[in-house]
């Protein structure tokens, strides 16, 4: 079965996302790797939720987001190659959690981004990663995702 078929499957709608508010492009390609910028967890350019894991936001609501800033960088690599069965595999993932003062749960907040790409790429969704705690995020956001996959050689 194909990664886009996977993702309609599973009901994961890939949207496609506005034009960067900053100086930046959403994907840079070099070689057979796509480095995806963060994504934080908006719908339509609007945040769908604000705050710090361990004061405002649960683990179970920052999961979400985390879910949700995959499906955006997702919606970057497609955006620069065409389709998700472009993809080889998920190579990186770096999640970054606003966290209050104490909060130590950032792996399982980012557990959200890890299991949507299991979810959609088996094996293939399998990677390394990094779940770091910080101080702030862009807008007041509470949690960040950013990817590194590995793509088909072009032809």
């Amino acid at each position: 079965m194909s990664f886009e078929a996977r993702a309609k499957e599973l009901g994961i709608t890939i949207p496609e996302l506005p034009a960067p508010a900053f100086s930046y492009v959403p994907a840079v390609r070099t070689g057979n790797l796509v480095y995806a910028s963060g994504q934080t967890p908006t719908v339509n350019g609007e945040l769908t939720m604000q705050g710090k894991l361990g004061r405002d936001v649960s683990i179970e609501q920052g999961q979400q987001g985390a879910r949700l800033c995959a499906i955006n960088c997702l919606a970057e690599v497609r955006g620069l190659v065409g389709s998700l069965d472009e993809i080889v595999r998920i190579v990186k993932v770096n999640g970054y959690v606003a966290s209050a003062e104490g909060f130590t749960d950032q792996p399982k907040v980012i557990n959200g981004a890890s299991q949507l790409f299991e979810e959609i790429f088996g094996d293939a969704g399998k990677h390394s990663r990094a779940a770091i705690g910080v101080a702030e995020l862009p807008a007041g956001a509470p949690v960040e995702v950013e990817i590194i996959v590995e793509v088909k050689p072009r032809p």
